[in-house]
């Protein structure tokens, strides 16, 4: 847990220890002790030494203003103002813009009841941080502008998809195939929701084919929720399943060494934002070109990506890409 979390997580358990009328006057120790039991589960814990507690007393007192009074007779710390609650300070400026960006980038979400729910909160957030402290700005949410993200079809099932993941519960729906142009009954234990490009998809295992798939949620309809637990299999790691890939395409076969080079300008953009966490710098050539490597599977998101660089970009290697790339750009021009 970050040190910044802790630290605000002491001083709410400090605060609420200080305003304690059942245990008023509590000392270091038991401030320490209150800390040890609500962040560690422990009372005999030595997470937290005396040291941190006296530190995070001065803090709340210069960064909160709390009025943390040490008490002589009574061996213990209060509140001199009786009415103070660390729960009631105000949020400052810096504050308010956080949760509003935070807000702002929530909006993509907004027509999801996923995510709707906890829009809700932080608009009620918002409510109480604006009202008690009126914005330096009017035209804050217009320096800020975001991707629009079209509604798409398939985000009504995210809340049933995620509480069947966690519950680790069968489902069956109907699944529409674009190439087929049909509709088929699906069984699959559900593993893990992706979003990619503003689409979600769902990656399970089908139990007619007694293998991983990924399904789009655009193409998923009618959902069941079946009362029938699984267990997730031992092999599988949601970080590792896209380890080798670019967007939600993953095959039955070993990743590969890909080499492109690409002219300087597209090159400063591959290293400010890599094409992948693979990627590797090789070197510059004469004419000033830069080539790059990676650890992936040809997958269709990568030979797009690759067909989207349009004449920057360069494939090297493997021979096989580099053909299919060649291909690509001859039935493109074919259009024309």
């Amino acid at each position: 847990m970050p040190a910044i979390k802790n630290a605000l997580l002491r001083y709410r358990v400090i605060d609420r220890a200080l305003r304690n009328n059942f245990n008023p006057f509590p000392s270091k120790e038991q401030l320490r002790q209150s800390c040890e039991e609500e962040i560690f589960g422990s009372l005999e814990g030595e997470h937290i030494c005396h040291s941190t507690i006296e530190k995070d007393l001065f803090a709340m007192r210069m960064e909160h203003d709390a009025p943390i009074v040490y008490s002589k007779k009574e061996r213990g710390y209060y509140y001199s103002d009786d009415e103070y609650s660390l729960e009631d300070v105000p949020l400052t400026e810096k504050d308010i813009s956080a949760i509003k960006a935070a807000s702002t980038i929530f909006q993509q979400f907004k027509s999801t009841s996923l995510f709707g729910q906890y829009e809700f909160a932080i608009n009620k957030i918002l409510d109480r941080a604006v009202l008690s402290k009126e914005s330096s700005s009017n035209n804050e949410d217009e320096v800020i502008q975001f991707e629009a993200q079209p509604t798409v079809r398939g985000n009504e099932h995210l809340e049933p998809l995620l509480s069947s993941i966690k519950s680790k519960t069968s489902i069956q729906f109907n699944y529409y195939n674009f190439i087929k142009n049909e509709h088929t009954v699906r069984r699959v234990h559900p593993y893990l929701l992706k979003e990619y490009r503003n689409r979600w998809y769902l990656i399970g295992k089908s139990e007619l084919k007694n293998k991983i798939i990924t399904f789009g949620l655009d193409r998923i309809s009618d959902i069941i929720k079946l009362e029938k637990p699984f267990l997730v299999d031992s092999d599988f790691s949601a970080d590792n399943f896209f380890k080798h890939s670019i967007g939600i395409t993953v095959y039955d076969q070993l990743p590969q060494k890909i080499v492109i080079e690409v002219n300087n300008i597209l090159a400063k953009y591959l290293e400010t934002q890599p094409l992948h966490h693979s990627q590797v710098f090789e070197k510059i050539n004469k004419n000033g070109s830069h080539v790059f490597s990676y650890f992936l599977l040809s997958t269709y998101e990568l030979k797009m990506q690759l067909l989207g660089f349009g004449r920057d970009v360069k494939v090297l290697e493997p021979k096989e890409l580099k053909e299919e790339i060649i291909e690509n750009a001859r039935e493109i021009i074919k259009q024309y």
